[in-house]
């Protein structure tokens, strides 16, 4: 029997997002439950019964007949934030012992000489990091051959420490990995229950300080990443899922718990990452490929760029303080949510975030116990969010609590809790601009040549302000956009990236033909692992890219390459993509210099069947869904407008609404500006456009 629903499920700071794709009839539906990072399963379950019971099914019905459960999380990401991953131990090179705080000479803080610092941030404490007696020098021979009992001390005393997880990285092991594989059987021995990561086999490139790193950084996440996936299969099977739960990774694709585990650094950006995706289909009937997603969630705001329909992925970024070399999602988070704090600094100036009040206590006006003034709390003063409460009034709301917590601020600096709520409301969009610029501007795009793709339960509230700041006169809001992440992750397909170490000159017929057997001999690794998954080779694809750079540079640029056998007489198509990516990026090529290859990299894509969205029909006339007014404050004087408030789940296709109106959807608030205009197109998507829109743009 062919399963007739796919789940995806995105695990937040504050709400835990469900979204079931019905493939029979094309109907997509949305939920949300609180987080309960405590116990992650928790918040799957009760998520699954409002599922269950809007279906008339069971939980287990439900996963029984689903042909995917995806999860995207943010369990990752948090142990990294909150320093609570794996005790960790460091096998490396002898005299490697602090390349991690070295991190290629950067600080920070330049002007601290302390001892301490940066000690209380690094993963690995040093007397956990165990030097070890082996050289391998940079065209692959051994110069000193490995010293066993060097592992062994570091075994006996990564035992003596409690260590439930070890990284091993030496010197130059991606062109001779024979110490590395050592030294990982004598792990295994050892400490059978460890877990085990080999730098050579998780980042096989050059880069000695990037691969520790990662390997360190993969280390750390993965008893975390085992527990809870561990936690969520056995959830699954046991409530009969056909398949193995996917996970999302921070690469962009789908991958099966296992592989979470083992490479654990994939999990970072878990949640975000599919946020481009989902970005770019909601924004395909309107024929645009250059999309600016935004997230805003109940803790943090994600932005992502598509130009031209690709999404940049990033590798060798240093993500808080830590380099991670393989291949992520370009996301800008930063700390603006719902429930982003708003405070008083030491010269009495209003900020607000990056603290957040989370799911627990949670906004004061969700009467959960919080008292300090949130993002939410300030839109429910300014009359955007319903008093009634969210989620359809399954999460009432108290103004009164909202007013009390908001004269924390207010009447310090003189204001009236309105004019707080506006200052508030005012602060976190200008966080969450330069957030957008830093993305854009910053980096050479005009935000203008973008429409902005609204995602997130609280961006909705925040949208046009947000497009009216950087001048972008076209945003696109789906109905979905509160759970679009979730969404993303359904029509997402299973993703592997397979890497190696290729230091080649392209001037001679060995260095052709070395290139050509490293795509092969990785390429058939990956094809392996797809089938296993399941897959057929009809259903996979293959990317590939190379880092390369002019003889003499310092830094490689990554390129883009079809699929052809490299050899003399296709070499010039390389050095040409190569030429003109460097262009591309610097402005200038020199096609007189040698170049070379640093490394090589191919993803694998095993592909799976899209649901698609269902196309609206003719809603209830615009009087009809119009549910009354309430006063909405759109300026500092704090003075309300007469507002018009509609029920968005009576719209059909072609409802046009004016600013300024409220549209209240079951999972979201759309504030619609003075000055802006919504239109609700089949798709399922608002297209909101602002008086100053041009024919140009």
């Amino acid at each position: 029997m062919t399963a007739q629903y796919r789940l995806g499920i995105d695990a937040g700071g504050t709400f835990t997002d469900f979204v079931i794709a019905d493939r029979k009839s094309g109907a997509i539906k949305l939920f949300k439950a609180l987080s309960t990072p405590a116990n992650p399963t928790k918040a799957i379950e009760n998520g699954l019964q409002l599922i269950a019971e809007h279906l008339g099914r069971s939980a287990e019905e439900v996963v029984a007949n689903c042909d995917l459960c995806i999860n995207g999380t943010t369990v990752g990401l948090n142990a990294i934030i909150t320093h609570r991953g794996g005790k960790t131990g460091l096998i490396c090179t002898a005299g490697h012992e602090d390349s991690i705080e070295i991190r290629n000479g950067h600080k920070e803080d330049g002007y601290r000489y302390d001892p301490e610092y940066p000690a209380a941030t690094m993963l690995v404490p040093r007397y956990l990091r165990k030097g070890v007696r082996e050289r391998v020098l940079s065209d692959g021979t051994v110069r000193t051959e490995m010293v066993e009992e060097d592992v062994r001390e570091a075994c006996r005393l990564f035992l003596k420490e409690g260590v439930e997880t070890v990284a091993i990285s030496f010197v130059w092991s991606v062109l001779n990995t024979a110490h590395e594989k050592r030294a990982a059987e004598i792990v295994r021995e050892m400490m059978p229950k460890a877990i085990l990561t080999v730098g050579s086999e998780l980042y096989p490139q050059v880069r000695e300080y990037t691969r520790t790193s990662t390997a360190v950084t993969n280390a750390y996440l993965a008893p975390v990443m085992r527990s809870y996936v561990q936690a969520v299969d056995g959830y699954f099977r046991k409530l009969g899922a056909r398949q193995p739960v996917r996970y999302f990774q921070s690469n962009g694709g789908l991958a099966i718990g296992q592989v979470m585990t083992d490479r654990s650094v994939y999990a970072i950006n878990s949640g975000p990452a599919s946020a481009p995706q989902a970005g770019l289909y909601v924004s395909a009937p309107f024929k645009k490929k250059n999309v600016i997603t935004v997230d805003m969630g109940g803790t943090s705001f994600d932005i992502t760029l598509t130009k031209d329909g690709q999404t940049n992925l990033n590798k060798n970024i240093d993500f808080l303080r830590y380099r991670i070399g393989v291949p992520m999602i370009q996301v800008e988070t930063l700390g603006a949510g719902g429930g982003s704090i708003g405070w008083i600094d030491s010269l009495g100036l209003l900020q607000v975030g990056p603290q957040s009040a989370g799911a627990d206590p949670g906004p004061a006006c969700y009467g959960q116990g919080g008292v300090e003034p949130t993002t939410s709390d300030a839109n429910l003063v300014l009359g955007y969010l319903n008093p009634d409460g969210l989620l359809g009034g399954k999460l009432p709301l108290s103004v009164d609590k909202a007013r009390d917590a908001l004269k924390r601020i207010a009447d310090p600096l003189g204001l009236t809790p309105e004019q707080a709520a506006y200052g508030m409301f005012t602060i976190v969009n200008n966080n969450m601009v330069n957030g957008i610029r830093r993305v854009s501007v910053e980096r050479g795009y005009d935000p203008r040549d973008f429409v902005l793709v609204g995602a997130g339960g609280a961006t909705a509230a925040h949208i046009t302000a947000l497009a009216r700041e950087m001048g972008i006169d076209t945003i696109v809001l789906p109905k979905l956009a509160s759970g679009l992440c979730a969404f993303g992750q359904t029509i997402s397909d299973v993703k592997y990236n397979y890497m190696a170490t290729a230091p080649v000159r392209l001037d001679n017929d060995a260095a052709y033909k070395r290139i050509d057997t490293l795509f092969k001999e990785i390429e058939r690794k990956g094809i392996a692992h797809l089938e296993s998954d399941g897959f057929t080779k009809k259903n996979i694809s293959v990317k590939r890219s190379l880092d390369m750079r002019y003889v003499g540079q310092v830094h490689e640029c990554t390129v883009d390459i079809d699929m052809f056998e490299i050899n003399a007489r296709t070499i010039g198509k390389v050095k040409e993509a190569f030429h003109k990516r460097h262009e591309e990026l610097y402005t200038y090529s020199e096609r007189h210099n040698a170049v070379e290859v640093v490394n090589i990299e191919s993803t694998l894509y095993g592909h799976i069947e899209k649901p698609k969205l269902p196309k609206l029909g003719k809603g209830a006339p615009l009087p009809k869904a119009l549910k009354g007014h309430r006063k909405a404050i759109f300026d500092v004087k704090g003075k309300g407008l007469r507002t018009p408030v509609y029920d968005g789940g009576l719209f059909g296709a072609g409802a046009v609404i004016k600013g300024p109106a409220i549209i209240e959807e079951v999972t979201t608030t759309i504030v619609i500006e003075p000055g802006w205009t919504a239109k609700l197109d089949a798709s399922g998507s608002y297209v909101i456009t602002s008086k100053r829109k041009s024919g140009g743009r």
